[in-house]
């Protein structure tokens, strides 16, 4: 009799047990459910990890709450190879994707926390400049009249910039409202935008304000961090006046420049791959050279004729 009842205890503490636990899927899986889902909400969790399991109970409880009223599933993956690219801290990490564009949850486990933010930021907050509506969008040489703006320079083959993708829209979800919050391909749509910023490595952050902007050059590149930069902290930095966009003649200038320094460069990668081309054209220098001083010595060496003056006849 006493064993029975201790059974059937056991078996209502396993199926509560398993009841609290979220679905756990493979990264083959995760990938599968980011491409088919609107809306995925992601548990990037590890074992024998206390907060973690936090987490899961957290969201547990949200399920069908996500469910009901954002069509928002919620999953679980464990030691995930993909967890970097959403997380810098790595585990446990809370991912909300939205058409498969990732927000990073950056505070405790709270059910009215996670919810909350998660239901403000159901589309993404961060917006995508490009050359040609950088200035009409942002303002920043005009004075900023459409408000602060914190802008990521980032590239397709930057893998920091990849891993920050789902930071960077946790900074927009975070200051929305009060901050404008961009990002500009440096390689490609944003070119000319990062020339004219002087971008010279990736990813880069610069904060716009006032006609002003100022270079986030701080080592940590988490949340916390940066919310913490645009709202008060970018201070301490030294702000340089926004240099004005390039006239017609200064793109013109440019690509000159830009041309020849593609030229210069071209004619010594020739030169460096064969050596010969410029044996050839230093022995004919030098023959030029030597056809031109012997013409010199022969032309020093010739005396002018001397002209009689015939005598005038009295």
């Amino acid at each position: 009799m006493h064993r029975n009842i201790f059974g059937f205890i056991l078996l209502l503490l396993v199926i509560k047990v398993q009841s609290q636990s979220l679905q756990i899927v493979s990264d083959d899986d995760l990938l599968q459910f980011i491409k088919e889902e609107e809306k995925l909400i992601v548990l990037f969790s590890k074992p024998n990890c206390d907060i973690c399991n936090k987490f899961e109970l957290t969201l547990h409880g949200l399920y069908e709450d996500f469910n009901k009223h954002m069509n928002a599933p919620i999953i679980q993956v464990v030691n995930s190879h993909l967890t970097k690219l959403y997380s810098p801290t790595k585990e446990p990490a809370v991912v909300f994707f939205r058409h498969g564009v990732p927000l990073l949850y950056n505070g405790e486990p709270d059910e009215n926390d996670i919810y909350g933010f998660f239901e403000k930021n159901q589309s993404p907050a961060v917006k995508e400049l490009t050359d040609k509506i950088f200035e009409h969008m942002t303002q920043a040489a005009t004075g900023s009249t459409t408000g602060d703006w914190f802008v990521m320079f980032y590239g397709a083959s930057c893998v920091e910039c990849q891993r920050l993708h789902a930071v960077w829209e946790g900074v927009g979800a975070t200051v929305r409202g009060r901050i404008n919050v961009a990002r500009v391909d440096a390689n490609l749509a944003g070119a000319d935008t990062a020339k004219r910023f002087k971008v010279q490595k990736l990813p880069t952050f610069l904060f716009f304000r006032l006609g002003k902007v100022y270079r986030y050059d701080l080592p940590k590149h988490d949340i916390k961090s940066f919310v913490s930069y645009a709202q008060d902290w970018y201070k301490n930095s030294k702000g340089e006046p926004v240099p004005l966009l390039s006239s017609p003649f200064d793109e013109l200038v440019d690509w000159c420049v830009d041309m020849i320094r593609y030229s210069i460069s071209f004619g010594l990668d020739v030169l460096t791959e064969h050596p010969w081309i410029w044996q050839i054209g230093l022995a004919g220098f030098g023959l030029v050279l030597v056809t031109a001083l012997i013409a010199i010595i022969k032309a020093g060496k010739t005396k002018p004729k001397t002209i009689k003056k015939e005598k005038k006849s009295k």
